[in-house]
């Protein structure tokens, strides 16, 4: 049965190729270009062709649908080993906001990359508290769809251990506090310190 299957694709592909006649020796075969190659156009070649593009994408934050977060609810979220008391202090605002990320009016696909730099620049100044205001979402076409990613996104990455609704002031269920791992060298210094205590 194998065999005929083979026989009758390889028949196939004859029957295709028929009508096609060898390029002749010392013939370059001409290609057509087009008169109305428009940027849009091109760009479209170039990414399609991975022109000027990293070979994998750095930013693991998914792009696929996500669970969703109703516009006026509360989130919160942490890590197993995330200490209760310090978590009851990011609930009450307790820390200083070192960094700040607005993604108002931005796209899914843009709110993405921005969130994934902004963490990472935190992690890399040693900067363990911020705040990201993906906004309620309350009103759009897709209630809460950016609120719901950048939850998603915030228990996805490695880097966070803690995250919840902030306070009031601070933008209330439409905007998230995190807290960022501490980094080798700061966990180091902390261990030291209480080690001569």
């Amino acid at each position: 049965m194998k065999e005929d299957d083979e026989l009758s694709e390889e028949a196939l592909f004859l029957e295709a190729m028929r009508d096609v006649a060898p390029v002749g020796k010392g013939r370059k075969q001409e290609q057509r270009v087009s008169v109305q190659d428009s940027p849009g156009r091109r760009q479209r070649r170039e990414d399609a062709m991975g022109v000027g593009k990293d070979a994998v994408d750095p930013n693991f934050l998914t792009l696929a649908e996500v669970p969703l977060v109703e516009p006026l609810a509360p989130v919160e979220w942490k890590k197993d080993g995330v200490q209760n008391a310090v978590f009851k202090k990011l609930q009450q605002g307790g820390y200083p906001i070192e960094a700040a990320l607005d993604l108002h009016r931005k796209t899914v696909k843009e709110a993405r990359v921005l969130l994934f730099n902004f963490i990472a620049t935190m992690s890399a100044r040693d900067r363990r508290s911020g705040l990201i205001s993906p906004g309620k979402g309350e009103f759009s076409e897709t209630p809460g769809r950016l609120k719901s990613f950048a939850v998603h996104w915030l228990q996805e990455h490695p880097e966070i251990i803690a995250f919840c609704s902030a306070q009031k002031q601070h933008g209330g269920v439409g905007s998230i506090y995190l807290l960022v791992r501490k980094s080798q060298a700061s966990s180091e210094l902390n261990r030291e310190l209480h080690e001569k205590g």
